[in-house]
């Protein structure tokens, strides 16, 4: 649908306008209702909108971006650690804490901050512990104890319903346009999962262990001299999942929250990685399902292809 861009601000601000003084009055149901409308509307914007550019171009896009918000009263912390994010990734590098701190925005005027506040906003006296912590993403907190054991517990199964019935020629097939094959998601899987299961004894052997920055997604290509099966794989996946799940369910509450000292995302509990890596999986299940929709849909009628 094509909007006026004009409307669209307006409808915009309103909505986060009109939250915050709901939420003034205790009207906090309301105000939900219109956070989520201007969440969807940005998301569906941004969607919409993404730029059509390589992984190594978007240095570039960060940079340009930065200059654009310069002209916008944005906190110039930001703006250099935006900088910074552009030159890591420009390296070839994955951004760690010490490059990109999580921010922490004012729940009331906004104003940003690029360490945890301690003192009260500098723009509208709110206290400091009234602001948002902005986390690299949801995952680390979408799901508390038991609602990922059952996550855990449930995708491998969910996993291997989607897989039932493809041969491995099918599996290895890549789509035309480039991306992965259900091979490599499957693996992704298994690497993902074994690295939780490395971490998880870190925790239950030490004390604020060192969390080391993996980038996991850059090996579900890289292939053996005499790489497993796709089903061997998974097989491994699911293995590896029943030791984690059984050294979890014999966890006591409390060791939850162990700390650990996270060389991308900072200190992190024991909870965060549970939830990251259960929340994180699930995103990879609708590649399978479409995949395997669009090589049985082939099959079927081959020019679907």
């Amino acid at each position: 649908m094509t909007r006026n861009p004009s409307e669209w601000v307006d409808a915009f601000l309103n909505l986060l306008s009109l939250a915050s003084r709901l939420e003034e009055e205790g009207e906090y149901n309301i105000a939900k209702l219109a956070r989520a409308a201007a969440d969807s509307l940005g998301r569906e914007a941004a969607y919409q909108a993404r730029p059509a550019m390589e992984a190594d171009q978007l240095a570039v896009g960060i940079r340009q971006t930065a200059a654009s918000l310069s002209h916008l009263g944005v906190s110039p912390a930001l703006l250099a650690a935006l900088e910074n994010g552009a030159a890591t990734l420009a390296a070839g590098r994955v951004s760690l804490i010490g490059d990109a701190p999580h921010p922490s925005v004012c729940r009331t005027c906004g104003h940003l901050a690029l360490t945890t506040p301690q003192t009260k906003c500098p723009t509208c006296g709110a206290w400091p512990d009234t602001y948002q912590r902005f986390m690299p993403n949801y995952w680390f907190d979408a799901l508390e104890p038991f609602a990922a054991l059952e996550s855990l517990r449930r995708t491998p199964e969910e996993a291997a319903a989607l897989l039932t019935g493809l041969a491995e020629e099918t599996m290895a097939r890549l789509p035309t346009e480039g991306g992965w094959a259900i091979r490599n998601v499957i693996t992704h899987l298994r690497d993902a999962q074994q690295l939780f299961d490395f971490r998880l004894d870190l925790f239950l052997q030490e004390e604020h262990p060192d969390l080391e920055a993996k980038a996991v997604w850059t090996w579900a290509t890289q292939e053996e001299e005499r790489p497993p099966t796709a089903s061997e794989i998974f097989a491994a996946y699911r293995a590896s999942r029943a030791q984690s799940l059984g050294k979890l369910e014999q966890l006591p509450l409390a060791d939850w929250w162990r700390t650990g000292r996270h060389q991308e995302f900072g200190e992190v509990t024991l909870r965060q990685q549970v939830s990251y890596f259960a929340a994180h999986e699930v995103t990879h299940l609708p590649q399978i399902e479409s995949l395997r929709h669009r090589w049985m849909e082939s099959e079927t009628h081959p020019r679907a292809a």
